[in-house]
């Protein structure tokens, strides 16, 4: 596929979804620019997660299109969309006794042919995955008997084994301590920032999307209804229309162009 720079990396136009019937996305309208770094927000049922499974094309939109450089998703393989975009699932079973390095080999599945295997370039993709998510010395180790935070490493390091143009991540914080939260976001943008990867992340910790990301989209209901800088979208009244909930938005100490998000009692 040639690339055109012209267009938006990854895009939807006018995309709805249902599931039985009952609307869960409607008439969504955004572009992700090549090298953004985008955070999706908004309440549990906002359509977060669905959107990101349009975006991959696990799903197909009831309505509207999905475009990769300007290429409809629908026309694609699930192995043309793979070498190009990856989802890192908010959660996935770990259960079997594969070590770090088979899971991570797992992320060149696109790229290996049925009868080929895995060649030299292969391998090579899978030592810079794994070096960059700061996991080689783990290499032998069985993944269920990692934490929570190098479990995760792993899984975004299977993700960057696809060498995808786009990372889709679904909470990619969610049931980590705080300094693993940190560690995770750190290496995302030091990928986004050194690498160029463009990355979109569904987020549940507004405080922690506007400190890491430059971009933020906020979902209600199934609906965008803000997108842009986090000093935009991050008012205290949208919050509280859209959560249900009274905070006082301030900005935050120590990064200016952040605002940060304190909870006020009932």
């Amino acid at each position: 596929m040639i690339r055109d720079t012209l267009k938006p990396l990854l895009s939807a136009e006018k995309i709805s979804f249902s599931y039985s019937g009952a609307p869960t996305l409607r008439e969504i309208d955004f572009a992700l620019e090549c090298g953004g770094l985008c955070a999706l927000l908004g309440p549990n049922g906002s359509g977060k997660t669905t959107l990101l499974k349009l975006l991959t094309g696990i799903l197909s939109p009831t309505r509207g299109n999905v475009f990769y450089q300007g290429a409809d998703l629908k026309k694609m393989t699930r192995r043309e969309i793979a070498k190009r975009i990856a989802l890192v699932p908010q959660e996935m079973n770990l259960q079997f006794g594969f070590t770090v390095e088979q899971m991570v080999m797992l992320g060149r599945t696109p790229h290996v042919g049925a009868l080929s295997g895995a060649k030299k370039n292969d391998r090579a993709v899978v030592e810079h995955a794994m070096e960059l998510m700061e996991i080689r010395e783990m290499r032998d180790r069985v993944v269920t008997e990692l934490s929570g935070g190098e479990q995760q490493r792993v899984v975004i390091a299977m993700a960057l084994a696809q060498e995808p143009q786009v990372l889709l991540l679904d909470e990619p914080t969610v049931h980590l301590d705080i300094n693993h939260q940190i560690e995770i976001l750190e290496l995302l943008k030091n990928l986004n920032r050194e690498r160029g990867l463009t990355v979109l992340a569904t987020m549940h910790d507004l405080n922690l999307a506007a400190l890491y990301f430059d971009n933020l989209i906020l979902l209600e209901r199934g609906r965008i209804v803000a997108q842009g800088a986090p000093q935009t979208v991050l008012n205290a009244e949208q919050i509280r229309s859209v959560f249900n909930a009274s905070v006082m938005v301030q900005p935050h100490p120590t990064k200016q162009d952040a605002p940060q998000v304190i909870l006020l009692p009932s």
